[in-house]
């Protein structure tokens, strides 16, 4: 709600809504009226990382991230909200300021599509504590990532975030993160450090200890933002998203 104007008391109002200040002025009373703000803000904060580039399903998470991004930026656009964009790693890579309009539109999703990041690392502490600095009015934060960085990195900074802004959180991922697959001895490269290791896929010990933290690391992300009321979807490769983003706004509405 905007204040807009002040006017005369009128038998009906809500006597919460008198100005003293002006009432005490005129010697009338005077209440304050206020409008209903319909143009949203709603920014994006998309990760970039190596990691995203990742994906068995026919897709990248990358491509998953742009795509659901895209559709979230077109459906902003028909109630003429503003949108922005962050697009981050472990630096914010580019920043695009809310605006509205399709050819704003436009030109966000060709950024998406086509920006080469600097880096490949990931750091949404730095992401959210940018988001905080920049936009001071609340918005719609959605923030695109499959959330690999360990929780107690950005918690902090997700807690301050969500306070101010509506935050709703989407981890994309990829279903054979979930576990290892028995393939032997197998050299596994880090996307987001560039270091190389050698695993023994074979060994079940190996195999149970890495479910175990992959299973671990979901769960904290998860309780993080149920403590903090945040939004919270899962999206793997491969799969239909529309449903998952129709059932969260029918359940924000």
């Amino acid at each position: 709600m905007a204040f807009s104007e002040v006017r005369s008391y009128q038998v009906g109002d809500d006597v919460r809504d008198i100005d003293w200040n002006v009432t005490a002025r005129y010697a009338s009373a005077h209440v304050k009226v206020f409008e209903e703000e319909r143009e949203l803000t709603v920014m994006l904060l998309v990760d970039l990382s190596g990691s995203t580039l990742f994906g068995t399903k026919s897709e990248i998470k990358r491509n998953l991230i742009t795509e659901i991004a895209a559709t979230i930026a077109f459906s902003a656009i028909q109630n003429n909200d503003k949108v922005g964009a962050i697009l981050f790693t472990d630096r914010v890579e580019k920043y695009i300021p809310p605006k509205s309009g399709k050819k704003h539109i436009l030109y966000i999703i060709r950024e998406l599509l086509e920006f080469e990041p600097q880096s490949t690392g990931t750091d949404l502490n730095n992401a959210l504590t940018f988001l905080r600095q920049v936009l001071k009015k609340r918005c719609t934060s959605f923030l695109l990532s499959d959330f690999m960085q360990p929780t107690e990195e950005y918690s902090d900074a997700m807690t301050v975030v969500a306070k101010r802004h509506d935050v709703i959180g989407l981890r994309i991922y990829d279903q054979r993160e979930e576990e290892l697959p028995r393939m032997g001895l197998v050299k596994l490269l880090d996307a987001e450090t560039g270091q190389e290791r050698w695993i023994d896929t074979s060994s079940r010990k190996i195999r149970n200890h890495y479910l175990k933290q992959y299973e671990e690391a979901t769960e904290a992300q998860r309780l993080l933002c149920k403590k903090l009321g945040v939004d919270h979807v899962e999206v793997h490769t491969g799969q239909d998203y529309v449903p998952q983003l129709i059932n969260l706004f029918k359940k924000r509405s």
